[in-house]
């Protein structure tokens, strides 16, 4: 069955429907909450958090944009909430980088690589809203400049303009 399919389903109040659109869009919504809090456990629970407030407001898509555009504003609107309790919790992320076991890689290259994923994770983070959203959107999750645009809430252009000044900015940062 093809999406609106299941989407008409799932509005009817079909579980199963619903669990399949959950299937096929959990791990983009996992990847993009967890790279904008960079905390996976906190991601799950954004991820759990829109997948929730999606079949409680699945009403109100109104089907003129894909659902995983859709998706994607609820899972930027719930990364932003989580990111304002942690930081006015005063909450510190100690685990940033990630930790893949590879044992041909010395574990002095370990180390680099993952202080490097930990400070590029960092300078992403500091970027301003719109850039960090453009710049995760696009290179993470592949998608266009007018998805983009209505997810973080501007015009085509203005994401085009983000993602290139949210780059160049990193560049800098990190060179």
């Amino acid at each position: 069955m093809d999406e609106n399919g299941l989407i008409d389903k799932a509005r009817a109040g079909d579980r199963a429907a619903f669990g399949e659109l959950v299937k096929h869009h959990r791990d983009a919504v996992y990847r993009f909450a967890a790279r904008w809090v960079a905390d996976p456990d906190q991601a799950l629970d954004i991820a759990q958090d829109v997948f929730v407030r999606a079949f409680d407001g699945l009403e109100n898509y109104r089907g003129e944009g894909r659902f995983r555009t859709w998706l994607f504003s609820i899972t930027l609107n719930a990364a932003r909430s989580a990111a304002r309790r942690k930081k006015r919790r005063g909450e510190v992320n100690l685990d940033i980088a990630a930790n893949f076991p590879d044992l041909r890689t010395p574990p002095d290259a370990k180390a680099a690589r993952a202080e490097a994923f930990a400070r590029a994770a960092r300078e992403l983070a500091s970027l301003p809203e719109k850039q960090r959203g453009a710049v995760t959107l696009r290179i993470y999750e592949g998608l266009s400049f007018r998805e983009i645009g209505e997810i973080i809430g501007c015009s085509e252009a203005s994401a085009r303009v983000n993602y290139h000044h949210g780059i160049q900015k990193l560049r800098e940062m990190l060179t």
